[in-house]
């Protein structure tokens, strides 16, 4: 009894909206700090396009931005266990995104 009041207690109703639900596609992240927030800029960079757009700015707290980090590494060992080891893309010198894609360079 006292176990099931504790649950409704914190039980928490998210709502989705249906614009928000859709998404939005970002394929950077740069992550910034202070002694107090961590800021999360997802860009989309597209091919050709010099200038890349913040499509969404995310800030969380010091303590809400590890349980974000724990909380992804478990997703990516879940999902690394059903489909594979992620690879990763970048080394050494090279950067994240290529601002061609990898593809030819559009001339004039």
């Amino acid at each position: 009894m006292e176990e099931d009041k504790k649950a409704k207690r914190t039980q928490i109703n998210i709502e989705l909206k249906d614009d928000i639900a859709q998404g939005t596609y970002s394929n950077l992240a740069i992550i910034t700090h202070s002694s107090s927030e961590f800021v999360i800029d997802f860009v989309r960079v597209m091919p050709g396009i010099p200038k890349a757009e913040v499509k969404s700015r995310i800030i969380l707290t010091p303590e809400h931005a590890k349980r974000l980090l724990h909380a992804l590494e478990d997703n990516i060992g879940k999902y690394e266990a059903v489909h594979g080891e992620i690879k990763k893309v970048e080394s050494a010198g090279t950067p994240l995104i290529p601002i061609n894609f990898g593809g030819p360079t559009a001339q004039a």
